[in-house]
């Protein structure tokens, strides 16, 4: 189900918008963008976009029969041979759409999961976007053998397409069944390391893919985590004990960046690796200042933390990049604390880092930390 199986020749896309409202349209738009991010990210080269108007999804090829016929002309004319949707397509809309276009399609879910697929470097990583993969494919395995149950009619039509698709069907519950028990086991081995931990101050860095929490992480930590301007460069939780600077031990973990729409199937299969989040005594939400939308990416970011029951936890907002837009103030919010940095220039990191110390003295005013 990802991209990069059987791939002969790189996907040549075009993306797929629905906007249920005209209002709706500048929010689609934005989102397209980031989907042309997603699909940049994935290897897939895109060859434009659409937007349709339209109140709710048709049920047969999610988009109106009308735009179908205008991409298989759009598709012949520009040897297009990918649609990619930003919405999630149920498995009838996808098995539809493949066989009116005859050319791939996936949807937003997919490609997020291909690319995770692409870069989980530990085998805890590679084993939850494995399980999260197997849970997507599952109730879309119908389609593979459809083309035996056409072959009958009426009485008799439960031939080897139905024998197969069960067969399918066993296997893949099989393996998921393996996966879990397989990071059961890690989880339990996680959470012995952590018990070492469990007296020390622990902060972790959470926000938006390519907010710079690992650019961030590594100044703080003097760590060597891998970065770069696109999306979800880090997907394993990486954890670094500091003393230098600060009165106690602490205890700091990057993880990996959330996104609109991130698949459930994700959500779920890396709970063990967001555990570090809830375990946290403080969350540094790191946002990206230059990002024209970051107010909805914070939004975001606070409901995949309010999903991992993390929502709770005392949090800094770490509005970062500064380099690039000098004159960013915070907007105003009474819950949280607002600080501006630039992980890349160093500038406004001492005041985060006495926010984290004070931090520290107010939670664990009343404990003695062993160093």
């Amino acid at each position: 189900m990802i991209l990069e199986q059987n791939k002969k020749e790189k996907e040549r896309a075009f993306l797929i918008g629905l906007a249920r409202d005209y209002r709706d349209r500048g929010a689609v738009a934005a989102s397209l963008d980031e989907l042309r991010r997603l699909a940049f990210t994935a290897g897939a080269e895109v060859l434009g976009q659409r937007i349709q108007n339209k109140p709710k999804p048709n049920p047969a090829f999610y988009i109106g029969r009308g735009l179908v016929e205008e991409l298989k002309a759009i598709l012949a004319e520009s040897r297009g041979n990918c649609l990619i949707f930003d919405d999630t397509l149920n498995p009838a809309q996808q098995r539809n759409l493949e066989e009116e276009l005859q050319c791939k399609v996936i949807d937003r879910p997919i490609l997020i999961l291909d690319i995770f697929a692409g870069r989980a470097r530990t085998a805890g990583a590679r084993l939850q976007v494995e399980l999260a993969q197997l849970e997507y494919t599952l109730p879309r395995l119908t389609g593979a053998w459809v083309h035996f149950s056409r072959q009958y009619g009426g009485i008799g039509s439960k031939g080897p397409g139905e024998t197969q698709l069960e067969s399918d069907r066993r296997q893949v519950r099989s393996k998921i069944a393996q996966l879990k028990k397989r990071l059961e086991k890690l989880a339990v081995q996680r959470a012995i390391q952590r018990k070492k931990r469990n007296d020390l101050f622990k902060v972790a860095l959470v926000g938006y893919t390519n907010a710079g929490k690992s650019t961030l992480f590594n100044i703080l930590t003097k760590a060597e985590v891998a970065t770069a301007d696109i999306l979800f460069t880090t997907l394993d939780s990486t954890t670094r004990v500091m003393s230098a600077g600060y009165p106690c031990k602490i205890v700091f973990s990057d993880t990996v960046g959330f996104i609109k729409k991130l698949p459930h199937q994700l959500v779920a299969s890396f709970k063990s690796t967001l555990e570090e989040v809830s375990l946290a005594n403080l969350l540094l939400h790191v946002v990206d200042c230059t990002e024209e939308h970051y107010a909805e990416n914070i939004l975001q970011t606070r409901q995949v933390l309010s999903e991992i029951k993390a929502d709770t936890i005392p949090c800094l907002m770490v509005y970062n990049k500064l380099d690039n837009c000098p004159h960013f103030i915070p907007p105003a919010d009474n819950e949280y604390k607002a600080l501006t940095v630039s992980a890349l220039t160093g500038t406004g990191l001492s005041a985060l880092k006495s926010e984290i110390v004070a931090t520290y003295n107010r939670i664990f005013s009343r404990q003695v930390i062993k160093k």
